[in-house]
């Protein structure tokens, strides 16, 4: 319908619309008399004669033409005449006012001329001065801004020299605060600068290299401390050089250095023992040095008044020495507490809260969850001096009786008590909480159970590390008429087994805990074996090339000879259990599952390994001469690499069976590819030569030792008929 509409105006617009062409020529767009195509349609000029005409027709046409132009041109000029007669007045009138306009604009330009001269005087004197003053000022601000700039860069540059040169003073504080406040500027003032643009990485770099000065320097000043000469009066060394290593190391949030304190106090400890017990035995003229040469031996042969002696010894200077830890002590809590006020102070100026800051909580916790030794030994001090008598005391009693032993007795059992109320206040615990104590352990003594306890805890935890033993291994472990192939390390873990089954007959009350530490390492055996045979960790471990079957199979008998064991291991530890802790016993049925789970994937991946070869080769195999085929030959090959490398490892029974598995793979993959060749045994040419090659790889395989008997089963390579 809308079309029909559109037609229809469409049609109405053509008719009422006249046509182009129909229009006069003089009427048309492109009407230009400089075209000679319209000049000579306006002016038929083609129809005259050049030469005057060759008849008097055209002559007269041309006359006649001639005359009506003349009238037309007449008729225009008499029109101009009327028509201009007609506005004679408007153009006049305009013709003064153009003149007017004229003299007006004249005035204009001269007044704007007198203005622009007028307005640059005004430059020239009152503006030009005090714009080049502001833009003085400006330009003087910005080269003090500038120099200003450079002087902080060229600070900048002098960091690492000025750092350098305050590690070679030990002065790491002041190191670690040039650096923090250089990466501050490099970050707010200097930020894009271009030639810094690798400065803020290796200030990092010096800050983590000053990380690992400090704690080195720490260590060494710790052992300088703790190993110095009992004859040196100072009781902290190098007081300063301590100061600014702690402030340091609270700075950077090491916190652990207390670790680091209580290994090296830990070592000087048993430095002090040993040198006390050479001291003592090589004093003692009974003992033959040179029959006896063990020092445990030597200790051995002394007599009771010689122990006790050396036990005093030993206290004295324990005394001594942890007279000192609580000076040294003391040092680091007037530094933390130092660290913490300034830290309170700090936040109270910035926000007036009281809320901890990130990293002060555990700085707090060192004053204020627990105590210092050095608080510890201040109490056990106060407790001693109130309780008992003082040694200078007791010795000056003792010397005014006129008795030597019994001052002798009582000096010994006064330093025996303050020792015993020193130790006291020492946790159990860790290796950082040695060095503080909680409240409890300041007023009451560990029980005998619980030192007992404790130190065969420590004999467990030592006795779990690795051992070397010089005696080379046997090349086999007979067990119950069972020969095991094993390395070295299985013994030494059944040595471990043994030592925690007669810990557990000497001290029946760590069962549990000896128990949970035995499944903790029977797990880390499985899953260390794991990692370095099956996940083929040795490779990067130790270097090896690549895990071969022996590997394999060594592994695999390693595992087995210690699930020989659990079952006796078990029944062992069941012996020591009260029945409602039998519960605990289920962690060696779990270990036992995971072992056999191990063993089991071995022998998988033994399969797996000649399943890979089995289908690289026979995917080859053709049937034809001669026979029997190289493709057989290799794979008879390789079945007797792989026999000639386990059959030692394995008992007869579990080779057999793997084989047995290896040889259900080669059928298999042998079925398919005679299955892909069209193969069958209809007793042709092609089905005698495969039993020629088939007869060939039973032979090879049962000459081998232990498998003469195995039943192979060959008939299955062959499609059933239906």
């Amino acid at each position: 319908m809308y079309l029909l509409q559109r037609e229809k105006i469409h049609e109405r617009c053509k008719n009422i619309c006249p046509n182009k062409d129909d229009l006069s020529i003089f009427m048309r767009p492109d009407f230009v008399l400089n075209d000679p195509a319209t000049f000579n349609t306006v002016l038929p000029w083609s129809h005259f004669s050049v030469a005057g005409g060759k008849n008097s027709r055209d002559g007269a046409s041309s006359r006649l033409l001639q005359e009506k132009l003349s009238h037309y041109l007449d008729v225009v000029e008499v029109s101009i005449a009327r028509q201009i007669s007609l506005r004679s007045e408007a153009f006049f009138h305009a013709m003064s006012s153009q003149h007017e306009l004229q003299d007006r604009l004249r005035e204009t330009a001269v007044a704007v001329a007198t203005l622009r001269a007028r307005t640059a005087v005004m430059d020239r004197v009152m503006c030009r001065g005090p714009l080049q003053a502001l833009k003085d000022t400006v330009t003087r601000s910005n080269c003090t801004k500038l120099h200003g700039k450079l002087k902080l860069m060229a600070a900048v540059q002098q960091t690492q020299p000025t750092v350098q040169l305050l590690l070679s003073t030990s002065e790491f504080v002041g190191a670690l605060e040039l650096i923090a406040t250089t990466k501050e500027v490099l970050q707010q003032e200097l930020q894009g600068i271009h030639s810094f643009r690798h400065l803020g990485s290796q200030l990092c770099e010096m800050e983590k290299l000053i990380d690992k000065m400090i704690v080195a320097d720490f260590t060494t000043y710790s052992r300088s401390d703790l190993n110095r000469s009992f004859e040196d009066d100072s009781q902290v060394l190098e007081k300063d050089r301590l100061q600014s290593l702690v402030f340091g190391l609270l700075r950077q949030r090491k916190l652990d250095f207390l670790d680091i304190y209580s290994e090296e106090m830990m070592q000087a400890a048993k430095g002090i023992v040993r040198q006390c017990v050479l001291r003592s035995v090589s004093q003692i003229e009974d003992i033959d040095t040179d029959t006896v040469v063990k020092l445990q031996d030597q200790m051995r042969l002394m007599k009771f008044s010689q122990w006790f002696e050396l036990l005093q010894n030993v206290f004295e200077h324990f005394v001594l020495f942890l007279t000192r830890i609580k000076a040294t002590l003391s040092v680091i809590r007037n530094v933390v507490l130092e660290v913490l006020d300034s830290c309170q102070r700090s936040r109270m100026e910035d926000s007036g809260g009281s809320s901890l800051r990130p990293g002060e909580a555990e700085l707090a916790y060192l004053t204020h969850e627990g105590l210092f030794i050095s608080d510890a030994l201040n109490e056990a001090e106060r407790r001693s001096s109130t309780a008992a008598p003082s040694k200078t005391q007791t010795q000056t009693r003792a010397e005014t009786s006129g008795s030597d032993s019994a001052s002798g007795t009582t000096e010994s059992s006064s330093s025996r008590e303050q020792t015993t109320n020193t130790t006291s206040s020492l946790p159990t615990g860790g290796t950082t909480s040695i060095f503080f104590c909680d409240l409890k352990s300041v007023h009451q003594c560990l029980s005998l159970s619980a030192v007992c306890v404790h130190e065969a805890n420590c004999f467990i935890f030592f006795t779990d590390k690795s051992r070397t033993e010089d005696k080379k291994p046997s090349d086999f472990l007979l067990v119950d008429g069972q020969k095991y192939a094993v390395v070295g390390t299985v013994l030494l873990l059944i040595r471990i087994f043994l030592e925690y089954c007669q810990c557990v007959n000497d001290i029946p009350s760590i069962t549990t805990d000896m128990l949970t530490r035995l499944a903790d390492l029977l797990k880390h055996f499985n899953s260390r074996s794991c990692q370095l045979v099956l996940g083929a960790g040795a490779l990067q471990v130790v270097g090896l090339k690549t895990i071969t079957t022996k590997n394999l199979a060594l592994v695999s008998r390693c595992l087995q000879l210690v699930v020989h064991y659990i079952p006796i291991i078990r029944a062992h530890f069941e012996t020591k259990l009260q029945p409602k802790q039998y519960s605990i016993l289920r962690h060696f049925d779990h270990i036992t599952k995971d072992y056999n789970d191990h063993i089991a994937e071995i022998s998988a991946k033994l399969v797996a390994i000649m399943d890979g070869l089995f289908e690289r080769v026979l995917s080859k195999y053709e049937v034809k001469a001669p026979m029997p085929s190289l493709c057989f030959r290799n794979v008879c090959k390789q079945m007797a690499k792989m026999h000639e490398a386990i059959h030692d490892l394995l008992p007869e029974e579990q080779t057999q069976m793997l084989f047995l598995r290896i040889n259900t793979s080669f059928k298999m993959h042998l079925k398919r590819q005679l299955s892909r060749l069209g193969v069958i045994n209809d007793g042709g040419p092609q089905h005698g030569l495969v039993v020629v090659d088939v007869a060939f790889y039973t032979e090879n395989v049962q000459a081998l030792r232990s498998l003469e008997r195995l039943d192979l089963n060959m008939p299955e390579i062959w499609e059933q008929k239906r």
